[in-house]
């Protein structure tokens, strides 16, 4: 099924497995929300639990954290990435905090929805990559599915968790299909996966980037380079140990995201694994992301956004180093 149609599976069996489960957004009702991912589930389970809200995201993350402390499971819909700064506040100030401030007395299991990243051919404020912007607010876990099974299993795990969850939804992806088992949960969400084995590059990447990481792998075994990829999954927590792991054995890694490399989240598994694998690695940590700048009009985002060929390129640049004894 595709990826959208998965993440509305998951939410409509949280829905009925749970009375306490509700989800708010902007037009997630009548609509089925912009992208149709909550489709048909205002008539399966009636406005009390699909709830369409004002157009006001800080009152929505507001009304969660309310309905979370009052023992509810709110599932809350940003409509756009770049819609989520006015909730700002209320996400890294109260809803990351609440937990730690109530000595864990407090719990606020809420799930934030979030449709990020590029490639939609849209306009400003809608293709936003803002993962680094939450990842630094202790209290907050991030997580970003790149597949349709990943994605039904994924968002279940997140409601169903104690703490609060943004799940980054790959909005590039929501019209890719795969198979989606209902039966055999995928692994733990907040865990990295190696989903192609590789001896002589790590290129680790998640959400939307993970299929073109995929085919920049397959274009490089051509070229006679075994490319190990990895899909980071997690933000926060981050299985570091997963990444350094894969970085030690190729003794490469390329990291890669949507998001500007400077201080993107990109620097962060930079940075662990080079503490982790310093003495394995035969080449710095490269990292492959948007420009330092504004999300560009529709007719640029083609090369703002990395593709095979800067994947490729990022690989190639690590074989140019060399230790003394040669590798």
């Amino acid at each position: 099924m595709p990826l959208a149609k998965a993440i509305n599976r998951a939410l409509a069996d949280e829905l009925a497995a749970d009375p306490k489960t509700v989800l708010i957004g902007e037009d997630i009702g009548a609509l089925g929300g912009v992208f149709r991912v909550t489709d048909k589930l205002q008539s399966q389970f009636g406005t009390d639990r699909v709830i369409d809200s004002p157009l006001a995201e800080s009152g929505i993350i507001g009304s969660c954290i309310g309905l979370a402390m009052r023992g509810y499971r709110p599932v809350a819909e940003i409509q756009f990435d770049g819609f989520v700064f006015p909730a700002f506040n209320q996400i890294t100030t109260q809803l990351a905090k609440v937990h730690n401030r109530t000595n864990g007395a407090v719990t606020v299991p809420v799930t934030i929805r979030m449709p990020y990243g590029g490639h939609i051919g849209s306009i400003e404020h809608h293709s936003e990559s803002p993962e680094a912007l939450f990842a630094h607010t202790a209290g907050l876990r991030i997580i970003a599915p790149s597949n349709p099974h990943d994605a039904y299993w994924m968002t279940r795990q997140a409601i169903k968790s104690t703490d609060p969850v943004i799940v980054l939804e790959p909005k590039r992806r929501y019209w890719l299909k795969g198979a989606v088992d209902l039966d055999t949960p995928a692994p733990d969400a907040f865990t990295a996966q190696v989903l192609r084995k590789g001896t002589d590059v790590t290129l680790a990447t998640y959400g939307p980037l993970v299929p073109v990481a995929l085919a920049a792998a397959e274009v490089a075994a051509g070229q006679g380079r075994s490319v190990e990829v990895i899909d980071v999954r997690s933000i926060s927590p981050l299985d570091d140990e997963t990444i350094a792991r894969s970085a030690a054995k190729t003794q490469r890694l390329v990291v890669a995201h949507e998001a500007p490399t400077f201080g993107g989240f990109g620097a962060e598994i930079a940075a662990r694994v080079s503490e982790r694998a310093y003495h394995r690695l035969a080449a710095p940590v490269l990292r492959v992301g948007g420009f330092h700048m504004p999300y560009p009009p529709s007719g640029q985002e083609q090369r703002y956004l990395p593709d095979i060929d800067r994947m490729l390129e990022a690989v190639e640049r690590s074989f140019v180093y060399a230790r003394e004894g040669g590798h």
